[in-house]
């Protein structure tokens, strides 16, 4: 049964989901002619400038938009302690990153986590544990305020979830967004992919999104 902060997280993805759907439907022109049709990525046009921010890295170094230029990049938000979502997430992404591995390593497509749950997810505990799925994953966090407003920059959300009466207090969860961000080569919000997702059906869109500039 869904406990009080779930159901306003999912309340609130639902709403950013909407707005992001009425402002691609309602109030965007159409898409940009030069990029190719997309199954599994939802691209919006125009894309959106992201506000400032600055990650730290799995190996201490800073993260800001800058870093993220280059690539396009599919952004996942979770938290190392996640039993189901995150590690199937990253599990299924996996076979993505293998069919867009022959891509020159200067433009190849990029999947970056971002731990929501900074108190027990240092950087190298992230690192090790998005590596554990594929190498070339990059993992980042921040402390709640910069992941709060990363996170809404991206229309998502997550919020800290106790444990139940009994349980130690350090075994709380964190309800988050499943979907992932899809950033373009100059950093900028274009699109989304929502699951169920489809490995094979990403890793074609990110390749044709990759070629096709």
């Amino acid at each position: 049964m869904f406990n009080r902060t779930t159901v306003l997280i999912l309340i609130a993805a639902l709403a950013a989901a909407l707005g992001l759907w009425a402002a691609q439907h309602f109030f965007a022109p159409s898409a940009e002619s030069s990029l190719p049709a997309t199954r599994a990525v939802r691209l919006f046009s125009p894309p959106r400038e992201l506000p400032a921010f600055s990650l730290r890295q799995s190996d201490g170094t800073a993260l800001v938009p800058g870093e993220l230029k280059g690539h396009w990049t599919l952004v996942f938000l979770g938290f190392t302690h996640c039993p189901d979502v995150c590690p199937t997430t990253l599990a299924e992404m996996s076979k993505a990153q293998k069919q867009w591995a022959a891509l020159p390593e200067a433009t190849r497509p990029r999947l970056l986590f971002v731990s929501v749950d900074p108190e027990r997810d240092t950087p190298d505990r992230i690192g090790e544990y998005a590596h554990a799925f594929h190498r070339d994953t990059l993992a980042a966090t921040a402390d709640i305020p910069a992941l709060e407003t990363f996170a809404k920059s991206l229309s998502m959300v997550f919020a800290k979830v106790p444990p139940p009466e009994g349980i130690p207090a350090d075994q709380y969860s964190v309800d988050h967004s499943a979907s992932m961000a899809v950033l373009d080569p100059q950093g900028r919000m274009a699109g989304l992919v929502q699951p169920p997702f489809d490995p094979l059906a990403i890793a074609a869109d990110m390749t044709a999104l990759t070629r096709s500039k």
